[in-house]
């Protein structure tokens, strides 16, 4: 706050070190929790008369302390490989945002390797939740097209407009 007061677009190594790990890690819950709720939607629609056994309130707080520890591994990953760079001594990034692909054009060691980690990391952690919320809503859909009446096609999308929105 103090830097856009003072129009300052200078951040520190370990001023960018900590924006990253807060970025990957709301970046990634986010994600997972979208998938959670997917999953919930799922439940809810597909199993309408198991839900309240399948989704009980350990298993969704077992659901969301899982989503914030894969998050905060992929957010310490992103720094692990970071951190494995030399030349960052006292090092000021000109730039009020920074990632990790920002840190890695400032190593003076070879970082194809790393920019190869931090690729994949990105894709499986955000691969995976896509492809779980993607599966979910065409069982969904399919669970839906099959409903007979007007009005509970309505009432079932009515439930997942929000989410998919």
């Amino acid at each position: 706050i103090v830097d856009i007061q003072t129009h300052s677009r200078v951040i520190s190594y370990g001023g960018c070190l900590i924006q990253v790990s807060f970025f990957v890690l709301f970046v990634c819950l986010e994600s997972l929790l979208l998938t959670v709720m997917a999953y919930d939607r799922f439940v809810a629609i597909c199993h309408p008369l198991h839900y309240s056994v399948i989704m009980n309130p350990r298993l969704c707080c077992f659901l969301v302390l899982v989503s914030f520890f894969i998050s905060l591994l992929d957010s310490q990953l992103h720094n692990l490989i970071v951190l494995q760079l030399t030349c960052f001594k006292d090092v000021k990034i000109y730039n009020f945002f920074c990632d990790p692909s920002q840190l890695l054009h400032l190593a003076c060691s070879d970082t194809f390797t790393n920019n190869i980690l931090i690729y994949f990391i990105g894709a499986m952690f955000g691969g995976v939740p896509l492809s779980g919320i993607l599966f979910s809503y065409y069982k969904i859909v399919s669970s839906i097209l099959r409903v007979p009446s007007t009005r509970g096609k309505y009432k079932a999308f009515s439930t997942c407009g929000s989410h998919l929105s």
